[in-house]
């Protein structure tokens, strides 16, 4: 089946599940009340991600993966700060994005699309997106890992990082030398 076909049957497929949801809904009081406890925004913004997630799995596009992780992992940041009450996390919590575009270049890469590449591209931004989170949480606030002294160890941590991974690439690019 060409692309265009495959487009158009994901496409008639969701429109089709969609109407019969609502139908549901319209049908059935269990229903709806099954769907009134998943309406909130934030669980809305995750299935939209799942749903996005599907439709790049269906349409044979891995690149669909990269928005998908992002509107479900956004989903995810203002769901626990629905259960929270923190909204003030957001100062930090931002820097979870990168983390979520790292997770969606991995899936993009395991969905067979310059798979070594995307899979170290995807581990790198979830390192940096983490270590952000790190420290922008403990300058912010946010969490007391590490006591009084958090925001310098993890600047030790995260210079101890960028040292190991610069040897690193310089030892191996060298050639073994010929005697």
């Amino acid at each position: 089946m060409r692309k265009q076909g495959r487009t158009q049957l994901a496409l008639g497929i969701i429109l089709i599940l969609l109407g019969a949801w609502f139908i549901a809904q319209r049908t059935f009081p269990e229903v709806a009340a099954f769907a009134q406890r998943f309406s909130s925004g934030s669980l809305s913004m995750v299935g939209i991600g799942a749903l996005l997630f599907l439709l790049g799995l269906i349409l044979g596009a891995p690149g669909l993966a990269v928005p998908a992780s992002i509107v479900a992992g956004i989903g995810g940041i203002l769901y626990y700060q629905d259960l929270t009450g923190d909204s003030s996390s957001w100062a930090y919590m931002w820097t979870l994005i990168i983390g979520f575009i790292g997770i969606g270049i991995i899936l993009q890469g395991l969905l067979g699309e310059n798979t070594r590449q995307n899979l170290r591209h995807g581990l790198n931004m979830m390192v940096v997106s983490v270590v952000l989170f790190l420290v922008f949480s403990a300058f912010l606030g946010g969490w007391n890992i590490l006591g009084n002294f958090g925001p310098a160890i993890l600047l030790i941590l995260l210079g101890l990082w960028v040292l190991g991974s610069g040897l690193y690439r310089s030892l191996r690019g060298r050639e073994p030398e010929e005697q």
